[in-house]
């Protein structure tokens, strides 16, 4: 389980994120959506550690994150950031493997190539894996970055808009590999996403925030309601049920 309490965070003079109370539960997809400049990718940020929070306390298992050594940390919990530069020419197996580094140290064994195979099997990458990231579009670069996170095999997986440069069928894709990762393997998944249709038809808890705070934090049947979601976004959203899941309607 990871617990945020009072966690707050400024640049300057401006509150980015402000006194956030959250509990993310194990083995579930919790979505934080919201305008932007909401926070959300600030505060995925600080729950990975790769910007430190200014106060409160975020706690992975019972345990502080600043007590955690960076490299158990890192076989704990894994996070994709929205932008991902490497400055060397890789392939896509290579990348892919770089996601069992906190075991390996780079000296890669039999079963850490097992996790990278299925890795690329799971993001259906098998036809391209020998391919050079730089000869690939860009949904293919994020299905290759996705799969070295899921190689990596934390117990969480924090994803910063996972769906960016991804067209309909594989952000699907990414959605239902997320649902399979909770459901067959227990993972705990926490992704920022703008798509709120994509919360709610795979999401178990939607936290939803604005100016920094947050605003609604419950299941997602709860949080996906026209009223919550109009005080969010300030627009008129309609809900409609379709096949047991609720879409909202607010291109109109």
């Amino acid at each position: 389980m990871i617990t945020i309490q009072n966690v707050s965070k400024r640049y300057g003079n401006k509150s980015v994120v402000n006194d956030v109370n959250l509990t993310i539960e194990e083995g579930k997809i919790t979505s934080f959506i919201g305008p932007n400049g909401a926070g959300k990718s600030t505060l995925l940020s600080m729950v990975s550690r790769l910007i430190p929070k200014d106060s409160g306390e975020i706690i992975v298992d019972g345990k502080e994150i600043s007590k955690w050594k960076p490299n158990e940390l890192a076989k704990k919990l894994s996070i994709l950031k929205q932008s991902n530069h490497i400055n060397i020419r890789l392939t896509v197996r290579e990348l892919v493997s770089f996601g069992r580094f906190p075991y390996s140290k780079g000296k890669l064994t039999k079963e850490d190539w097992k996790y990278v195979d299925e890795a690329i099997t799971y993001m259906e990458l098998e036809s391209i894996q020998d391919k050079f990231l730089d000869q690939l579009s860009g949904g293919q670069q994020q299905r290759a970055y996705i799969a070295m996170v899921i190689a990596q095999n934390t117990e969480y997986i924090l994803l910063d808009e996972p769906l960016n440069n991804l067209d309909m069928k594989h952000s699907v894709q990414i959605m239902k590999v997320l649902r399979r990762l909770t459901d067959e393997l227990g993972k705990t998944v926490v992704i920022v996403i703008h798509d709120i249709n994509f919360a709610s038809c795979y999401s178990d808890h939607v936290v939803a925030l604005k100016d920094g705070t947050v605003v609604q934090d419950g299941p997602t049947e709860n949080i996906i309601d026209s009223s919550v979601l109009g005080d969010i976004y300030e627009i008129d959203i309609a809900i409609q049920e379709i096949n047991e899941n609720k879409i909202c309607v607010y291109y109109a």
